[in-house]
């Protein structure tokens, strides 16, 4: 079987992790957290982290910070119609109206001219926008219209760690930005995830929220400021809760996994590039590419297609052990959920995605006769 992806954690992780628990250190959130956190920011190329149990969470986290900053002037929030369900489920959950932007067809992220009509028609105060698969898209156009239309920007780059757009990374471009540690993803805590970011004021928010919305883990100053303001006492701040938080914070065990992750990114990002160009080259497929940007860095999470003959060619492929998924969710406007609530949303482009995408496997441990014996495999299927 060439599955899609491959455990990142090897044996000499599980072996460093069981001397690391034979010294019974604390399992719970303590300061490995806040060593993983001070080395994901650094690594990324932000002020602030914060570790927690999923990237589903980070992106629960990021909308609940926005709300309580007072940054949002009201409760219309851009999704795009390519995402993962927890995109928008929370968007829906905490009471705000979604906003299902269309998808391009260069590299499938939202697109622009639709978006553009819906800023300026609906005046929404945020965005989430999701880099998907790890193709890079156009960001300066993308921050332009933010900026020029006063919307909030959080990136969903949970499959694009370590993609660049003209040498910056995805997920600096934005307010916040999530990104997931989930087993099969770029690195692996097991579960885990990560909200980041360059203002301090969100960064103290997502830290309460993530923690029963509590002053324990802000700053000092912080916590003087809100028990001077509620006429709270040091013993009774313990259980004083200042926001509607959640319990989303992951573990120092998961933390220590974590570390020594970061430090095969850079590599496992480089053979991910490799991968991405081969396909490139060796499949021929004129009805759909992905077109990269120049000046870009695609630590692509798994290679999409899109074909009329997408039944045949995913069932030769499983036919012939490969492993092979839906483009996501499809259209965000015809899953259940949605439907259910919203009606029925079926949009221009994201339909063609819907109805035939699917990807297929991009991971570091994959070789290049692999990739040659899939794309051989989709040509085939293609060509009749």
């Amino acid at each position: 079987m060439i599955t899609l992806v491959k455990d990142t954690i090897d044996n000499k992780d599980i072996d460093q992790l069981i001397d690391w628990l034979k010294t019974y250190p604390r399992l719970t959130k303590g300061p490995l957290t806040l060593e993983l956190e001070e080395k994901w920011s650094k690594w990324l190329g932000v002020k602030y982290s914060v570790f927690c149990n999923s990237g589903s969470s980070a992106n629960l986290l990021m909308l609940s910070a926005l709300n309580e900053s007072g940054y949002m002037d009201n409760n219309k929030v851009v999704v795009p119609s390519v995402a993962w369900s927890t995109d928008l489920a929370p968007v829906i959950q905490l009471g705000f109206e979604p906003i299902l932007c269309d998808s391009n067809m260069e590299d499938l992220s939202v697109d622009l001219e639709h978006l553009e009509k819906i800023f300026k028609e609906e005046r929404p105060s945020a965005l989430i926008f999701v880099s998907v698969l790890g193709l890079v898209p156009d960001m300066d156009k993308l921050f332009d219209l933010c900026m020029r239309y006063e919307v909030s920007l959080l990136e969903d780059t949970c499959e694009s760690m370590g993609c660049e757009y003209k040498g910056k990374k995805l997920g600096t471009f934005g307010q916040m930005s999530s990104f997931s540690t989930f087993f099969g993803h770029h690195i692996s805590t097991i579960e885990g995830g990560f909200v980041s970011t360059d203002n301090f004021e969100l960064y103290e928010l997502l830290v309460s929220l993530r923690s029963h919305g509590w002053d324990r883990d802000l700053s000092k100053e912080t916590q003087k400021e809100l028990q001077e303001e509620w006429n709270v006492s040091e013993f009774a701040a313990m259980y004083t809760f200042y926001y509607p938080g959640f319990n989303l914070r992951s573990t120092d065990l998961q933390a220590f996994i974590g570390l020594g992750q970061i430090d095969k990114l850079n590599g496992w990002g480089k053979q991910r590039v490799r991968n991405f160009n081969l396909y490139q080259k060796l499949i021929k497929n004129d009805y759909w590419k992905p077109k990269p940007q120049s000046d870009s860095f695609i630590s692509n999470f798994a290679y999409p297609v899109i074909h009329p003959n997408r039944d045949e060619i995913i069932t030769e492929l499983q036919n012939n052990d490969v492993e092979v998924r839906p483009m996501i969710c499809g259209s965000m406007g015809t899953q259940p959920f949605y439907v259910k609530e919203y009606g029925m949303l079926e949009l221009p482009n994201v339909s063609v995605v819907d109805k035939y995408g699917f990807y297929v496997p991009n991971h570091p441990k994959l070789t290049s006769d692999e990739i040659l014996f899939i794309s051989e495999i989709i040509n085939m299927e293609i060509s009749k």
